[in-house]
């Protein structure tokens, strides 16, 4: 993407109001309001695991903006784990390929974003896991094995299982005390 276009993308995202996540998907920017308590709930639940199992020298971080400059995308996943001296950099988003996974809560108002949209774009942008927890449905899906254009795994579970969170992770992520909406 052209460098001067990107930064014109980036300039309207930030213009946006406080309580608004804004994303950036080749030419359109997605916005979407701040997340429900059944939405954060259920985030809470699936990062306590997480965060048990986090590899040493990684944090985590939610609604942090993964920048990939070069392809025209910013995405901003309800959870990742990305190196500890990320925090240090100078710019305001991360370089997504230092990410470790993307976890996505579907939204119901939009949930065409997480399961096409971000589907898309994750592996593209060098994100090796992409976790979605679709409460609507009391599933959550893992797409895995990521190449430079899209996933070639994928595992489905439905709340009260457990599904397998490959390396650098490595552990069963209970379903259990997930909620539906």
């Amino acid at each position: 993407m052209n460098p001067e276009h990107f930064a014109l993308l980036q300039e309207a995202r930030r213009a946006f109001p406080e309580g608004f996540k804004v994303e950036i998907s080749g030419d359109t920017l997605i916005a979407q309001a701040s997340p429900s308590i059944q939405h954060q709930r259920n985030l809470f639940h699936v990062r306590r695991q997480f965060d048990a199992h986090r590899p040493e020298g990684y944090m985590p971080t939610e609604n942090s903006d993964l920048a990939s400059p070069r392809i025209g995308k910013v995405r901003n996943p309800d959870l990742t784990y990305v190196p500890d001296d990320t925090a240090d950099l100078p710019e305001h988003d991360i370089p997504a390929e230092v990410a470790l996974i993307a976890v996505e809560i579907v939204s119901p108002s939009n949930p065409e974003n997480d399961w096409a949209a971000k589907l898309r774009d994750y592996p593209v942008m060098g994100i090796p896991l992409y976790l979605i927890i679709d409460a609507r449905e009391s599933t959550v899906t893992l797409f895995s094995d990521a190449n430079h254009d899209k996933y070639h795994t994928r595992t489905d579970r439905k709340f009260g299982e457990t599904i397998h969170i490959p390396e650098p992770f490595d552990f069963d992520l209970d379903l259990g005390r997930l909620n539906p909406y």
